[in-house]
């Protein structure tokens, strides 16, 4: 009997290996609480005691940032769809905004710093994608040493080009802002591995300075713990502040709903309360 058991699982798996591989499954079934709960923990913000301002519309497409904008020249954005109103508040700051998106023709507003590509940005140059380095190599060629902001809202491809990414391009970014999606896969085994690659890289050299959940989806809970689907992120690199300090209160009192919707205040298990 234990023979033919043996049998069938070894023929199992010579039929679903191939197909996990296809449809990027692992057979190593569902994470654990602890390891989600580890790595949340990664994520808890900290207080790098510089004032957090809010850039864009109150509503979606609005982000907070640390004040620490002096010097940044050039804002990196992929993602455009219909609301610009965040880039052209840099612009009018007198930083150069690029954008890219294949989805649109042309932001739905226009300024004189905007430069937009009709590309959308990915893990490899092909067709309609090019890379981040690519993108920024192209516009930058002969500034490889000013300091950049990154906001990125493309809809989950998020994970792939910070991971394609390169590591003196990421060490670049003073801010990084980034809309984060598909969150509620978080107990998928493939998912979270990628997740935890994703902030591996972004970790190494930035903190998580904000948290805010996007209301347009609403949490789900696994084993207790609260996620939200969207969450926004914001992250400043390690060298401009020295503060150890975690916020311990949400919603900030700039964060606004995405959505017409109710709001999502960030889950407890996401920051470190006093």
């Amino acid at each position: 009997m234990n023979f033919l058991k043996k049998k069938i699982r070894n023929l199992f798996y010579r039929i679903a290996k191939p197909i996990s591989r296809r449809l990027e499954l692992n057979l190593t079934g569902a994470v654990s609480n602890d390891e989600i709960k580890s790595l949340l923990k990664k994520l808890h913000p900290i207080d790098p005691k510089i004032e957090l301002i809010r850039i864009g519309p109150n509503g979606d497409g609005g982000y907070l940032l640390p004040n620490d904008l002096k010097d940044i020249e050039t804002c990196f954005s992929p993602g455009v769809d219909i609301e610009s109103r965040f880039e052209f508040e840099l612009a009018e700051m007198g930083i150069e905004v690029f954008m890219a998106d294949y989805s649109i023709e042309n932001p739905t507003i226009d300024h004189p710093k905007f430069e937009f590509s009709k590309k959308f940005i990915g893990a490899d140059d092909m067709g309609n994608y090019m890379t981040m380095d690519t993108w920024v190599n192209q516009n930058l060629s002969d500034n490889k040493n000013s300091e950049l902001l990154l906001q990125m809202d493309i809809e989950g491809y998020e994970y792939d080009v910070i991971l394609a990414l390169s590591r003196p391009l990421l060490d670049r970014f003073r801010i990084i802002v980034i809309e984060l999606h598909h969150l509620d896969r978080i107990a998928d085994r493939y998912f979270f591995n990628q997740l935890n690659r994703f902030f591996e890289k972004l970790l190494s050299n930035h903190s998580i300075v904000h948290l805010h959940p996007n209301n347009n989806g609403r949490p789900i809970f696994i084993n207790g713990i609260e996620i939200p689907p969207l969450m926004e992120i914001t992250l400043l690199r390690n060298d401009r502040f020295s503060s150890s300090d975690y916020f311990s209160k949400f919603p900030h009192p700039l964060d606004k709903p995405n959505v017409d919707k109710d709001d999502v205040v960030l889950p407890k298990f996401w920051f470190r309360v006093k």
